[in-house]
């Protein structure tokens, strides 16, 4: 019955210092933050919890968001001129990398060694939530002959990959794929299979990285009343201290 009354864990606590590896909180160049208004408001709830170092990740997704080292870096300019004239915020660190959807036009830019990294050479990927592109192998193979080190964003969220045996994501971290979880994967946020299968992944010591993937302020919200599994504590706080060892 003690166990009962026991203080709950809050994933927040833990986060202090941490550079966010994921996150789309530059202005008006994707799905996240619509203008320098909203991408304040999710720094300023960042700042609240502790969070203050980001590695921006705008997508890089052919049609749909066809950013450039150019339009990044001009949204960047732009929040970051805002940051400069805010008390709260100045002290706020800003990178800029990407999430590179694996399409063909990512095999071009791979070609061209155009890719914007997270740190040296690693590069955050997605794939469709639908399916895995056709060529996979092919995109992976030439990222590494190139000298890049894939990081698959949210890989728990790619639902034609959940068996029971994990082997779909044994068979990418044997091509060299490091993984970067989604904190609210922890919650049902996403479904209570990407849920599961986030559990399983860390289970399984599969994770590297954590990162938030924020859009808007309400998964800020909810990224603070995350309570830790307790179960899942020691690998979860490994993750956390390789993400900040490797980008803080």
């Amino acid at each position: 019955m003690i166990s009962i009354f026991r203080k709950k864990q809050y994933l927040i606590d833990y986060l202090e210092g941490i550079t966010d590896i994921h996150n789309h909180i530059l202005p008006g160049i994707d799905d996240g933050a619509q203008n320098v208004t909203d991408s304040i408001e999710l720094l300023d709830r960042f700042y609240d919890l502790g969070i203050t170092k980001f590695i921006a990740t705008p997508h890089i997704m052919n049609d749909y968001y066809p950013n450039t080292p150019e339009t990044i870096n001009s949204a960047l300019s732009l929040l970051q001129n805002e940051i400069n004239n805010n008390e709260k915020l100045k002290n706020t660190d800003i990178r800029y990398a990407a999430e590179y959807m694996m399409d063909q036009n990512f095999l071009e830019l791979v070609e061209n060694e155009e890719l914007l990294t997270l740190k040296d050479n690693m590069v955050l990927v997605e794939m469709s939530y639908f399916q895995a592109p056709i060529n996979l192998n092919q995109i992976l193979f030439r990222l590494q002959t190139k000298g890049y080190k894939p990081v698959l964003a949210h890989p728990e969220r790619y639902a034609f990959y959940h068996t029971k045996d994990l082997t779909k994501y044994e068979e990418l971290k044997n091509r060299g794929c490091l993984f970067q979880l989604n904190t609210l994967s922890l919650t049902p946020h996403y479904g209570g299979n990407m849920q599961k299968i986030a559990y399983k992944l860390l289970e399984k010591g599969m994770i590297d990285f954590i990162g938030s993937d924020t859009h808007r302020i309400q998964h800020i919200e909810k990224l603070s009343n995350i309570v830790i599994n307790r179960k899942l504590n020691e690998s979860l706080l490994k993750i956390i201290s390789n993400t900040k060892e490797k980008f803080s």
